[in-house]
């Protein structure tokens, strides 16, 4: 007997449950919430963004925040210039906190996906730090709930 399952059944298998928001402008000296986590914990297996408005701007470099509800907010990457950055720019998340956003500058073809990340009750957004900033970004996150009615909505 044959079984078919769909890709979209086989992503949400390996990497949880798929959230999108739809496409934000970057933040100028800022930070823009993407997704709250709300009812526990998550696991966060992977956090990308896809450039949607070319990115404008005096040298902007672009990192995800994680901002609990309760406690400091922190890093989930360190920052990556992203001048110039055309549409279909791909930006991944890293499997280590601290570890470098992965991302290939003005071009769109591909982007690795390493890893995931422990997040708590509250926020993840992402940071551009130039003031003259421009372009948009959306944002796709999937996830596995680590604690009973854990879940993640885009805003």
């Amino acid at each position: 007997m044959t079984v078919m399952i769909s890709g979209d059944q086989l992503a949400t298998i390996k990497l949880g449950t798929f959230c999108r928001g739809a496409a934000k402008t970057v933040p100028q000296n800022a930070t823009t919430t993407v997704f709250t986590v709300s009812g526990g914990r998550v696991l966060v297996t992977s956090l990308t963004g896809k450039v949607t408005t070319v990115i404008g701007g005096t040298t902007p470099a672009l990192k995800l925040v994680a901002t609990p509800t309760t406690g400091t907010a922190n890093d989930m990457c360190t920052a990556l210039t992203i001048s110039a950055s055309e549409v279909g720019t791909q930006f991944s998340m890293p499997a280590a906190t601290g570890s470098a956003l992965a991302g290939v500058i003005s071009k769109s073809g591909s982007v690795s996906a390493p890893g995931s990340q422990v997040v708590a009750i509250g926020t993840i957004g992402f940071n551009v730090s130039a003031a003259d900033a421009t372009g948009a970004i959306q944002w796709t996150l999937s996830y596995v709930p680590l604690d009973l009615g854990a879940a993640v909505v885009a805003n």
